[in-house]
């Protein structure tokens, strides 16, 4: 009997299993095929980015890219004339050598697959063009320590005494209270890849004056960012990102708020991605070489309010304006970080085959006309044959250089200048 009994809940404990492991393997065959049904949907998704990001690593790889035969860092005769999206004015003898650079192409990719989007509309920008080398900058207030500027590797910059903490803040109309909802800002930093006693810094204020984030950035061993910054709901929050910097000289970080969340960007890599960030109001640049340390400067300053997408500023005004595509001073050469804002471009040109246009470069009015105009011309070719090299097809395109012929803006403030330095995506019928 008992025999009996022991088979019997033998046969029932391997039933019981054999339903469960049914069951499982039915649970298991389920989420496979959801799984499979998810992948299939991303893979929908994603076709076009796979076809444009192609596109581009065939187009800037190293050992493929033809381009339009330039190397980015060739020396091109051009006219000088005034900087920004469009133009650059003519900069003294000494500040025209070519900074030590990564090679072009690689960092081309990297800002080809970045997302970051710069602002629409520029509301501050320092280019350095009209500085005085020794003096102090004058588009800035100094806060603490001293600062000047002078020629760096090629380029006007903001630098200071060694040993001395400097904190500046740019001028404004309204000093604790210019940040919009959505904004971007982008400099130029000096790095060293090897490791030294230096760090930069960036704060940020709400309209209080109470701060809401400190970003660090220092080599006092190796490159380490850090940040710190007050939430939405007024807790502090820690994070950190060690890049790995792979040459001395200038290198491009960028910065992005779009409401709440912010994102921190070197070379068109994202660093940083903080999603639940207090408003900001103001800014304020510090940096401190220590132990006597030198070399850290600071250029090329800009903000902007945040991007409309493309397509609906192009439905609603025929045409979009953009500041994110920037040249080498004085030439046609179009700068690496100009990437992101180009693959934009291809993205919206791939996903709408009928989509033609002529590509206008404009100028402000600093500098001759003449000048103005011959450097709009190659700049405005320039965007195109990039365009053409990443994979549209040249009879959507059209180059024309306006030079400062069609301002949008008042010429005789830095803001309006700023404003008329662009290239318009102008929509062909």
């Amino acid at each position: 009997m008992k025999i009996v009994k022991l088979v019997l809940v033998t046969l029932a404990l391997s039933l019981i299993c054999s339903t469960a492991q049914a069951q499982f393997f039915k649970k298991l065959g389920d989420a496979a095929a959801k799984a499979a049904e998810n992948a299939a949907i991303r893979k929908t998704e994603q076709k076009t980015d796979q076809a444009v990001s192609g596109s581009i690593d065939k187009a800037t790889d190293p050992n493929t890219y033809k381009g339009d035969g330039k190397d980015n860092n060739q020396q091109q005769q051009q006219a000088p004339a005034n900087s920004g999206s469009a133009n650059t004015a003519s900069a003294p003898a000494e500040t025209q050598a070519q900074t030590p650079q990564q090679g072009g192409n690689a960092l081309e990719m990297a800002y080809a697959k970045s997302d970051f989007v710069p602002g629409d509309e520029i509301f501050f920008e320092d280019l350095m063009d009209n500085e005085q080398l020794g003096e102090f900058p004058s588009m800035w207030d100094l806060k603490k320590g001293s600062a000047e500027v002078a020629s760096i590797n090629g380029k006007k910059a903001i630098v200071r005494d060694p040993g001395v903490i400097t904190e500046i803040v740019p001028l404004m109309k309204d000093m604790k209270n210019y940040l919009p909802e959505k904004f971007t800002l982008e400099m130029d930093l000096m790095l060293k890849p090897k490791p030294g006693n230096q760090w930069y810094r960036m704060y940020f204020y709400d309209a209080t004056g109470k701060q809401v984030m400190e970003i660090e950035f220092d080599n006092r061993v190796n490159y380490h960012l850090s940040w710190n910054y007050r939430s939405t709901s007024g807790e502090t929050v820690k994070g950190s990102s060690n890049p790995a910097i792979n040459f001395e000289g200038w290198h491009h970080l960028a910065i992005s708020f779009n409401q709440r969340a912010l994102k921190i960007y070197l070379d068109g890599i994202r660093l940083g991605n903080i999603p639940n960030m207090t408003q900001p109001a103001s800014f304020m640049y510090s940096d401190f070489p220590m132990n006597g340390a030198s070399g850290g400067a600071l250029t090329n300053i800009r903000f902007a309010k945040g991007a409309v997408p493309l397509y609906d500023r192009m439905m609603s005004d025929g045409k979009f304006i953009t500041y994110g595509i920037t040249f080498d001073v004085g030439k046609s050469t179009i700068k690496p970080e100009s990437m992101g804002e180009i693959n934009r471009i291809v993205t919206l040109m791939t996903e709408n085959p009928d989509l033609k246009f002529s590509v206008e470069g404009h100028t402000d009015s600093t500098g001759s006309a003449a000048n103005n105009q011959t450097l709009s011309e190659a700049r405005s070719k320039a965007i195109v044959d990039k365009l053409v090299a990443l994979g549209v097809s040249a009879d959507r395109l059209a180059a024309a250089g306006k030079g400062q012929n069609n301002p949008i803006a008042d010429n005789g403030t830095d803001e309006g200048r700023a404003k008329n330095r662009r290239v318009e995506f102008v929509k062909i019928n």
